[in-house]
């Protein structure tokens, strides 16, 4: 009876050691402590292994493990934390890290003895201190300092500098050019800088790329072409005797499901310079949700560099996801950064592994600070050119600051058939590798390129607004051989003219009437007189290398008194750039325009992404006063 007894006690306790270590799907929603907001991208792994997930765009998440196991919850600028798990719901509220912040040291550079309490262009990694600190920085001359920790560095950021586009008379020419620019680094590096309580640098600010950062509400194309071109005319809201007419461009949509499989080789800085939280801790966790969400068919490699490059993960099928993080988490930083080697071992994994009509990418992570073998701007345009004739393209995420170097990130997005991301915050990282990704990661159109001929009979003078890098000469538009912008699946891109109605006078650079030749007051109105402009498009396939050409008449009556609420939200913010940058065309511009034009377009923002965008100028007006 005794050994019975034993038996079952045994049998009992066996039974509950299987249960304890039976594998269960734990699940569960990712919060802030403090506003319940649902957290993108926290770091969600099993302690003592490499297994784990991150949290998607609603702030879930899912994990098989086991129960007793403790499940590990890490966050920038939040503190970790760790839940034993018990059953397979776990939800979790995340606090913010203000210990670390208190360690901080702040200094301030300058002569200014007024400061009250204000900071000269202090930046705290990992948090958003435009809730702490206000600046009266305006002078791009003086140092800023970069606070890690208690570490104080030099501000070596580069940027490229070019003269804003001027006006330009419609009867001496009356052709406009320029490559189709799909790039939005500047808007989330100007957020970036806003959110540290300082003004952002002139050069940083792109009008272009904060005007397309954000999506608007084009229809789909229909016909055989994969673009349609629409346009809008309003009065400008900076120059009331102005006009402003908007051109857009919207890319054929393909569902996620129908996109061709993916052939990705993740390029990642691993140098010294980029062991910060918001650059290589902040690398891994983007990489973490794009593995997420690829599918059994996309395939993915990985490639390092930082004294010399090399190989981390060999070409992986997506449903491996598993192999693809514990690769992920195995990086770290240190070293200097031979960004040319990295660049063309990432190009020959690629090559190796191509899809044919496939979606071919590099996916480079970086600072963009090169410092060993090919480093300048130069030898990169010439080796990305080369390698562009492959079929491989080119995405360019940038991360970090005090040593960001924009402008060789641009040149590499530009040359190598790409885009130019930068990402400051996960919810940034979601935003282009997940809600976007078919925009940032498939070419539908490449080489495009526009072309607007004005008809002097209605317009005086003009000016494009943005694209100072993008301009081309006019005999490029009908080249073939000239290389242009690319679209993305589902992709938008605006572009805006100021015009000088005629008849108004040009208070910007107007000649005086010539002595020798006819005054062009005096000349024959242009035949077609009704139309304001025409707008060409010029396009290629992805797979081809003869072009498209699309052609839509802009009339000169056709002037909205009411914009929509795309055409408002464009207008605020473009006059915001204009603004940022000191533009001579200003005009009336001011932050409380910006903020009233903003709201009046913020339309349905199911992604909350223009409602950031007011909160944003907000800021900028109260670090003015």
């Amino acid at each position: 009876m005794k050994t019975f007894k034993t038996w079952l006690i045994c049998l009992a306790l066996g039974f509950t050691t299987v249960i304890d270590a039976q594998s269960i799907l734990v699940s569960g929603k990712i919060m802030d402590s403090q506003t319940q907001q649902a957290l993108v991208g926290v770091n969600v792994t099993i302690k003592g292994s490499s297994t784990g997930t991150v949290s998607d765009a609603a702030g879930n998440y899912s994990l098989r493990t086991e129960v007793g196991k403790t499940l590990v919850f890490s966050y920038i600028g939040y503190m970790k934390k760790e839940m034993e798990v018990t059953g397979p719901k776990l939800d979790i509220l995340l606090f913010a890290d203000t210990k670390s912040l208190s360690e901080c040291v702040t200094v301030a550079y300058g002569s200014n003895t007024g400061l009250q309490g204000r900071v000269a262009g202090l930046s705290v990694v990992g948090y958003s201190p435009s809730r702490l600190f206000k600046s009266n920085f305006k002078s791009n001359n003086i140092i800023r300092p970069v606070v890690f920790g208690a570490a104080i560095a030099e501000n070596t950021e580069e940027y490229g500098s070019y003269k804003e586009n001027r006006f330009f008379s419609a009867r001496d020419q009356a052709l406009s050019t320029f490559s189709l620019d799909v790039d939005a680094a500047s808007y989330g590096n100007m957020r970036r800088m806003i959110n540290q309580g300082q003004m952002p640098q002139k050069e940083a600010i792109r009008i272009e790329e904060l005007i397309n950062y954000f999506s608007y509400n084009y229809p789909q194309p229909t016909g055989k072409d994969p673009v349609k071109i629409v346009t809008e005319t309003a009065v400008c809201p900076w120059a009331e005797t102005h006009q402003l007419v908007r051109i857009g461009v919207k890319a054929r949509e393909i569902p996620s499901e129908n996109l061709p499989a993916s052939n990705f080789v993740f390029l990642l800085d691993v140098s010294g310079s980029m062991d910060a939280p918001n650059k290589l801790e902040l690398v891994k966790s983007s990489i973490k949700l794009l593995t997420n969400n690829m599918r059994d068919k996309d395939r993915v490699a990985i490639v390092v560099y930082a004294g010399s490059a090399g190989v981390r993960l060999e070409s992986t099928e997506g449903s491996d996801k598993q192999k693809i993080m514990e690769a992920v988490e195995s990086l770290h930083a240190g070293g200097s950064t031979a960004g040319g080697e990295g660049i063309a071992l990432a190009y020959k994994i690629a090559e190796k592994n191509f899809i044919p009509n496939g979606n071919n990418r590099i996916i480079l992570c970086t600072d963009g600070d090169f410092n060993v073998g090919i480093s300048s701007t130069d030898e990169l345009e010439n080796m990305i050119e080369s390698k562009r004739k492959t079929g491989v393209y080119l995405t360019v995420l940038g991360y970090g600051m005090g040593n960001y170097k924009d402008n060789k990130l641009q040149t590499l997005a530009e040359k190598g058939n790409g885009n130019h991301a930068y990402i400051d915050n996960i919810q940034e990282a979601n935003k282009v590798l997940v809600n976007e990704f078919g925009s940032t990661m498939y070419t539908v159109a490449k080489d495009v390129k526009i072309q607007v001929e004005f008809n002097p009979a209605h317009v005086n003078a003009y000016r494009l607004i943005g694209y100072e890098s993008r301009l081309l000469n006019k005999e490029d538009f009908n080249d073939d051989t000239k290389d242009a912008g690319e679209l993305g699946s589902g992709h938008t891109v605006t572009a805006l003219y100021e015009i000088i109605p005629a008849g108004v006078k040009n208070n910007y650079g107007g000649v005086d009437d010539l002595k020798y030749q006819k005054n062009s007051n005096t000349e024959k109105p242009t035949e077609n007189s009704g139309e304001l402009l025409t707008v060409k498009l010029r396009y290629k396939k992805p797979n081809s290398t003869t072009s498209e050409k699309l052609e839509v008449p802009v009339l000169a009556n056709n002037i909205t008194k009411k914009p929509t609420d795309d055409f408002q939200f464009v207008m605020a913010v473009s006059m915001f750039g204009q603004l940022l940058r000191e533009s001579d065309f200003k005009g009336e511009s001011s932050y409380n325009k910006v903020i009233e034009l903003a709201n009046n377009g913020i339309g349905t923002d199911s992604h909350g992404y223009r409602r950031e965008f007011v909160r944003l100028v907000e800021s900028v007006n109260q670090l003015q006063k």
